[in-house]
């Protein structure tokens, strides 16, 4: 028999659900209710902790998951390309911090492409390693993602290569058939500063089939609204806001390092954090080239998860 604290869990995960799902649709994007159920399945009965990250949407910084804690987020991208059909892309992405110094993260994307159909497009398994614990000067985390995803994917996680809006206009049913099991290595750096935080993402990518080694990177500068936290729970006071900009794309390949036929992005970010520790970041990003894909807005709503293991051990 499930505990009062397991059914008031899921009461009130429906009810962020539904507000997500009004929340996407409203700004234009397309809710995937089978990536909604999986978070709701995860999260019914558990308690929810407050979130503490930054408000990038593609960036890094050098914050990990506290260790026992679990993070699911629904992040969503969505644009109309220029001589492509309209697109939105969902992704599920479970976070769970193993250790203090270990963070490991599974993904599960989906699109939907006007015109054409709604696809898995794949999954990706993440970890980050902190070698240094304390805080220093500038603190180095290493990143390793393998990714199994199909050519139909278009989550737009990063942006390495060549990458660019002749990629986004392909049928569904053609880039289905084109398998993608790439690895992904980053050098993550960042540093917090006097309540800034200043972050720079180092990206190399190889599919594991025949192609060479592309590049990429991301920049990023955020701070919260105030520092100090006011008293009660207020849900619109300042430090429950922060704001940033964001600045990424590819820097070629191998064979054809630099900036040629590449494309890049810069995005102001604004994050919101509800008093239950729901969190919501939005950001618009617009291309900077004619070989980026005009104007894309991106969205995350994620919910933390305090000691999942531990309640899952009690409720048992």
């Amino acid at each position: 028999m499930k505990s009062a604290s397991c059914v008031e869990g899921g009461r009130l995960w429906c009810k962020r659900l539904r507000r997500i799902r009004r929340t996407v649709e409203g700004m234009g994007m397309a809710f995937d209710w089978r990536l909604g159920l999986a978070a709701g399945l995860v999260l019914a009965g558990c308690g929810m902790a407050r979130a503490q990250e930054r408000p990038y949407l593609v960036t890094y910084s050098h914050a990990l998951e506290e260790p026992g804690n679990l993070e699911v987020a629904v992040k969503g991208v969505g644009g109309s390309p220029a001589g492509a059909k309209a697109f939105r892309s969902g992704t599920l992405e479970l976070e769970y911090g193993a250790t203090g110094w270990w963070t490991t993260e599974l993904y599960l994307s989906g699109q939907t492409t006007a015109a054409d159909s709604t696809v898995f497009t794949g999954w990706r398994w993440e970890n980050r390693v902190r070698p240094l614990l304390r805080e220093h000067w500038v603190n180095p985390v290493l990143y390793v993602e393998f990714e199994d995803i199909n050519g139909a994917d278009r989550s737009l996680l990063e942006v390495v290569g060549h990458d660019g809006v002749a990629d986004l206009g392909g049928g569904n049913a053609a880039g289905r058939t084109e398998k993608k099991r790439e690895v992904e290595l980053k050098l993550l750096l960042s540093r917090n500063w006097k309540g800034w935080n200043f972050a720079q993402n180092t990206i190399f990518e190889k599919n594991l089939a025949t192609q060479p080694w592309e590049f990429g990177y991301a920049l990023g500068a955020s701070r919260a609204l105030r520092q100090r936290a006011t008293s009660g729970m207020c849900a619109w006071c300042q430090e429950r806001f922060a704001g940033g900009v964001e600045m990424y794309g590819g820097l070629g390949d191998r064979y054809t390092p630099g900036l040629h036929d590449t494309s890049h992005y810069l995005s102001p970010v604004v994050q919101w954090e509800s008093p239950r520790g729901t969190t919501l970041s939005v950001g618009p990003a617009f291309g900077l080239n004619s070989n980026s894909a005009g104007t894309l807005l991106r969205i995350k709503m994620s919910v933390e998860i305090s000691q999942v293991a531990s309640r899952l051990r009690r409720e048992r």
